[in-house]
């Protein structure tokens, strides 16, 4: 590998490549808001090699001729870009894709983002064929806890796995906790907004702050906090999801969901867990990069070329003007964070900074 560690480098660190198992591209049909190549490009240089597309596009990512062309397009981009399939046509809930045909397509894992799956029978029998086709489904539990529980109950019935997305309450923490103590095979995300900020940022920044889980409470960043350092919470993902300046300039609750994350996330992390005491380095790599792996079941070997050159300590003020991602609709803008990606370097070459 070849890494030109830039200059004055002595409080450099090294890591492995961080991993983002939840964003979303856009591509195809909604590729004003962001595409492969720039989601691509804003993933590098928040130090991330790895990320796993979810399939709310148009259409949705549903069948094989969709993720093929998702890997098609990656081909060309910064990083390595991983499809993720929809659990049912459409994701409108009703009837089950072809998961066989999706995973040898490509698609490293199943969900229908956003849209979790209502009727409990369809539910079970996706659990049932990820099962018996070694895939994992991803669980987007929008209705705060007991959508988490149900997913976790017939997961211990079926001794399947299931992965739960976005955690952002208190009570969701608490019943992973519980069924990770009972031997269930669940594991978990979190995202840095839900670590770093509470409900009361929709009062300061509207739509900038509208996200879908919404921000919580004191109370649920606590829990939250507390569950990334106990283990209860495996993994740390952006939810990257872009949105144009006209649609977020619509009112609350007309305005779309969600924010930018990717160029911001690792220094939320040391900002907000490492230089308060309750994290270390490690601890925080092992949630950005070795566990999302194991999750996903990426061979550590085939990312050893994969790693990141970052200055803990250095601080920053965030300009989304500055951004590789199309979208600007992030909560962080004007924050000052304390941690920052110097150099990404993806199969032993450098992808950000780009140099001549």
């Amino acid at each position: 590998m070849s890494l030109s560690r830039p200059e004055n480098s002595a409080n450099f660190e090294i890591a492995p490549g961080l991993i983002d198992m939840h964003v979303h591209f856009r591509e195809p049909g909604y590729e004003y808001k962001e595409d492969i190549l720039s989601g691509s490009s804003a993933a590098a240089a928040g130090g991330f090699t790895t990320v796993c597309c979810m399939p709310n596009t148009l259409p949705a990512a549903d069948n094989a001729e969709l993720i093929r062309y998702i890997s098609r397009k990656a081909e060309q981009s910064k990083i390595r870009v991983l499809p993720i399939g929809a659990v049912t046509v459409g994701q409108r809930g009703e009837k089950l894709t072809d998961f066989a045909s999706l995973k040898r397509a490509g698609a490293v894992a199943l969900s229908d983002d956003g849209m979790p799956v209502l009727d409990e029978s369809v539910m079970r029998r996706a659990l049932e064929l990820a099962k018996e086709h070694d895939m994992l489904i991803i669980s987007h539990c929008e209705d705060e806890a007991p959508m988490a529980r149900r997913d976790i109950r017939l997961a211990a019935e079926l001794d399947a796995r299931i992965h739960i997305a976005h955690v952002s309450t208190a009570k969701t923490v608490d019943i992973i906790r519980r069924a990770k103590a009972k031997g269930v095979k669940v594991t978990a995300e979190t995202c840095p907004h839900y670590f770093s900020l509470t409900q009361e940022e929709i009062t300061k920044q509207g739509t900038m702050a509208q996200m879908n889980p919404p921000l919580r409470e004191k109370k649920d960043v606590e829990a939250i906090i507390e569950g990334l350092c106990d283990g209860t919470i495996d993994a740390i993902a952006t939810d990257h999801a872009p949105h144009s300046a006209k649609e977020k300039a619509l009112p609350i609750g007309k305005a779309p969901n969600g924010i930018i994350g990717l160029e911001t996330a690792f220094a939320v992390a040391l900002t907000y867990l490492y230089h308060t005491g309750k994290l270390g380095i490690d601890d925080i790599i092992r949630l950005m990069s070795i566990n999302p792996a194991a999750i996903l079941g990426i061979k550590l070997s085939d990312l050893a070329a994969d790693k990141i050159v970052f200055d803990p300590n250095e601080e920053w003020t965030v300009d989304p003007t500055r951004f590789e991602s199309k979208s600007r609709n992030t909560p962080y803008a004007g924050a000052v964070l304390r941690g920052r990606v110097k150099q990404t370097i993806y199969r032993g070459k450098a992808v950000y900074p780009v140099t001549q």
